[in-house]
């Protein structure tokens, strides 16, 4: 099958690349990244289906491993890179490159009939890092081209497309269990645990024989296709079939370990096999030499020769052999003194006793619709897998059944909030919008006159809002806000909005006073810094009815006051919210609209769990008089500070950001006290230097960032109290110390602190990260401003757990599904929209298993950590 011409043209880019890379001798400065970096970006933006996804996976593993060698290995891993490439066109019926014939053309160096390699090699393999990416094998990129026709090696079965039951659980002795008579009953009585086996389950926290059916695999070695002894090279992990010349056994000099050394020869060579400290197996392997054995594990390097680091031994002749070798092997979260072994016969028998007790949730025309395979042969395909493309097709359809209760869970509940009963209809009023427009010193842009409309369209409805604003740093959300909050206002309603910080509510209060007060309206601060009698105060306007719009804190819901007749809630940077909180806020009034802001882009995939409930409005466009920021990424402290005394001497200001020592306010300011004095004595004595930390008194905040707004402080050290909610045009360099330490999210919002003013503003990311992973964030800052952009990066990176955290966004832990994976969360939409469509409450009867395992999902969600 031809390739889609994305991943065609990308190959063929590769090709060119790494010819370029060869020629410049191997330095990974073919691109500007980094060839892997260059190539994950690319192959993202070709839109691949999940099966050229797998194929691209492969590549980028390779790249890795390129990237990870020594300078004398590269060479040689560009070209067999080049060789798979084209392998790969010539298979799916794409013609390779001028360029990939070329390298491929390039002789290599021979591969070693026997396991002798020379001594500048092996000096060359262990000045190499430990930790190089392991590549899993596979059938298209990970072994060397089949032996000539006189010794073809063992032949690959094709595989079979459609998921099946695995037929060797039906034959396996573990079969003859008894039926389970439900997945509930407890797993040690499920399985006739003996003493130890229980303890074993215990630490795992394997309580039923459902959590044993659904104990999934982290990972999957692929050891399905035998490789010969002359195709082997360093860290590929391998199957080895043949036979077992000989076994032997020795002690370490100081007689404390015991080394058990194995022989095992095929028609291309002999290598060795050596087991530490394991006595038990020489009455396994001694009586059986001159037998056939299969051993699968790590090709290491040791004393000039590749010899094998056993992970699994196993006997072809042996009723169970294909279990821990000759198969795709699932690897399982572990834990101390428990093995894989162990694992794997567990698990088998966990599902012969109750694999005829796995039911699935969706209706047959369902799965018929949407051409979904079977949970049961899913479960156990992605379990015991025949091949790792039937192991990922039986991970989509278990992915997709964790999403799709994400997605139910997240419509019932958007449907039950806007079902609650009437909310108060609010009509925009042009002529009053007319005036709010022309007191503003700027026009709005297009995306936040869309924005606008769509709220104000969702406001005049009786049905109450659920709407997500969200837009990049300096994109001008509050103004929008203060549109929505006057409307309702003058309608005679009372509005709030609910920040995660008293510098940003403060911040909030500042502006909506501005952009409110001259057209008759009140603005109220509500935050946990005022005293006792000035919140009950608070309290009591708003029940009353005096207040008109409340701005505050978390102090808003720590109360069980109620608004006197609230018709517009709004929650600022939700992302430092939970799912309850903004429920609380909106449960301040009888059914009030609701808008959640955030100035961090989201990707879309996270758009539609965490915010799955929420309309979305975005503004995509900056407003035209914000200037782009020049980032650096400046190693040395000295070209920051070289810049810093030249903006200042130009009349302008600075941020210095001191890096989050720990999750402790009290250690962060210590450390910005001491970070400040000691720029203040050594670097800047002339200039005018304050502090800025969260321990401070609110009036001491304000008193310094009125001061730094009114211009008398030069520079401003803070911490990451500074990352949302000032605005100071003024500002044009912004420099964060150790930029390492945080996430790309919170990095772009400090740079959204600068650029706001008419000159061109800089940010330098004082960093030198041994950790690839923060290099790789500071080179995705520097190379682009687009906060959506760096929202998917990050993402991609981090993971969604370090993104949010799931806690914090009341998202539940996913077991197999990635919500980066948007095809599958897009389809999980689009059947959980079909399904509630006839059925909102899942009272059907087809939906009940549905419905029940809707329930224990968000149940565990719920449930404290």
């Amino acid at each position: 099958m031809p390739l889609d011409g994305g991943l065609a043209e990308a190959l063929a880019l590769l090709g060119k690349v790494l010819e370029a890379e060869i020629q410049a001798g191997c330095k990974n400065r073919a691109t500007a990244r980094g060839i892997h970096a260059f190539f994950t970006q690319r192959f993202a933006d070709c839109g691949l289906s999940d099966e050229e996804q797998i194929r691209a996976r492969r590549v980028l593993e390779y790249l890795q491993r390129y990237e990870a060698a020594t300078m004398e290995d590269r060479p040689e891993i560009a070209r067999l890179i080049v060789r798979r490439l084209d392998a790969t066109l010539a298979q799916t019926g794409t013609a390779a490159s001028t360029e990939t014939r070329r390298v491929r053309e390039t002789p290599m160096r021979p591969a070693e009939a026997a396991p002798s390699i020379p001594a500048e090699q092996s000096r060359r393999a262990e000045s190499q890092t430990p930790t190089s990416p392991r590549i899993p094998p596979s059938s298209e990129w990970a072994e060397e081209p089949r032996p000539a026709a006189d010794d073809p090696g063992p032949a690959v079965q094709p595989q079979p497309e459609a998921l099946e039951p695995v037929a060797a659980l039906e034959q396996s002795p573990a079969a003859k269990l008894p039926q389970a008579a439900s997945l509930d009953i407890p797993a040690a009585e499920a399985l006739g645990s003996a003493a130890r086996e229980r303890q074993r389950l215990e630490q795992l926290g394997l309580t039923t024989l459902r959590s044993v059916v659904e104990y999934w695999p982290r990972d999957h070695y692929d050891y399905s296709a035998p490789v010969r002894i002359n195709r082997m090279y360093a860290d590929l992990q391998v199957t080895l079939v043949g036979t077992l010349r000989s076994v032997d056994t020795r002690r370490t000099a100081n007689r404390n370990l015991q080394i058990i050394e194995a022989k095992i020869s095929d028609p291309t060579g002999l290598m060795s096999v050596t087991w530490f400290n394991q006595p038990y197996l020489l009455k396994t392997l001694k009586p059986r030499e001159g037998e056939q054995i299969a051993v699968s594990g790590k090709v290491e390097l040791k004393n000039g020769r590749l010899q094998l680091a056993p992970r699994d031994v196993e006997f072809p002749a042996d009723e169970e052999a294909g279990t821990n070798t000759m198969s795709v092997i699932p690897i399982y979260p572990s834990s101390e003194g428990i093995a894989q072994r162990w694992l794997r016969k567990l698990v088998r028998r966990a599902l012969s006793a109750g694999a005829a007790l796995i039911t699935d949730p969706l209706p047959q025309e369902i799965r018929t619709r949407f051409g979904l395979p079977d949970r049961r042969a899913a479960v156990l395909q992605y379990h015991f897998p025949e091949s790792l493309e039937e192991r990922d097709r039986a991970r989509n359809r278990l992915a997709l059944d964790e999403l799709l209760l994400i997605q139910l869970g997240m419509l019932q509940r958007k449907h039950e909030w806007q079902e609650e009963g009437e909310g108060r209809s609010i009509t925009a009023d042009p002529e009053l919008l007319g005036q709010f427009r022309a007191g503003l010193p700027f026009t709005l842009t297009a995306a936040q006159d869309t924005a606008l409309a769509e709220i104000l369209t969702d406001m005049g409805r009786s049905t109450p809002m659920s709407r997500l604003l969200q837009g990049d740093v300096g994109s001008g959300k509050t103004v929008v806000a203060a549109a929505a909050l006057l409307l309702c206002a003058r309608a005679g309603m009372q509005g709030t909005i609910m920040a995660p910080t008293e510098i940003l509510a403060e911040q909030h209060g500042r502006t909506l006073r501005a952009l409110l007060e001259p057209h008759g309206v009140s603005v109220t601060l509500l935050t946990g810094s005022l005293t006792k009698a000035q919140r009950a105060r608070a309290y009591l306007d708003a029940v009353e009815g005096r207040v008109q719009i409340l701005v505050g804190t978390h102090a808003l819901i720590q109360n069980d006051f109620k608004f006197n007749n609230l018709g517009l809630a709004i929650v600022d940077e939700q992302h430092r919210f939970g799912v309850a909180q903004r429920a609380a806020l909106k449960g301040k009034g009888f059914n009030p609209h609701l808008l959640v802001m955030t100035a961090t882009p989201i990707p879309r995939t996270l758009t539609l769990t965490i915010f799955g409930d929420l309309d979305v409005s975005i503004i995509g466009e900056r407003p035209p008089n914000r200037q782009p920021v020049e980032t650096r990424w400046a190693p040395v402290e000295r070209q920051a500070f070289d810049l810093i005394r030249e903006q200042i001497q130009a009349g302008r200001q600075a941020y210095i950001i001191c890096p989050l020592v720990e999750e402790s306010e009290a250690i962060e300011a210590k450390a910005a006290v001491a970070e400040g004095k000691r720029l203040q004595d050594e670097v800047f004595p002339e200039l005018r230097l304050e502090v800025l930390h969260g321990k401070l008194r609110p009036q001491d905040k304000d008193a310094i960032l009125g001061r730094f707004r009114d211009g008398e402080i030069d520079i401003l050290v803070a911490t990451s109290v500074v990352e949302v909610g000032i605005d100071v045009p003024n500002a044009t360099v912004m420099v964060v110390q150790d930029a390492q330490r945080f996430g790309l999210a919170q990095l772009h919002q400090f740079r959204g602190r600068v650029g706001r003013g008419a000159e061109k503003s800089y940010c330098l990311l004082l960093a030198d990260p041994t950790n690839p992973i923060a290099r790789e964030r500071l080179q995705a800052l520097c190379a682009t401003d687009d906060g959506f952009k760096l929202a998917e990066e990050d993402l991609r990176l981090r993971g969604p757990g370090e993104f949010w955290g799931t806690r914090q966004s009341g998202l539940p832990a996913l077991q197999v599904a990635q919500v980066t994976d948007i095809r599958t969360l897009d389809l999980a939409r689009h059947i959980a929209e079909n399904i509630l469509a006839d059925d909102p409450t899942l009272d059907a009867p087809e939906h009940a298993a549905l419905a029940e395992g809707l329930r224990q999902f968000w149940q565990q969600a719920a449930a404290p950590s």
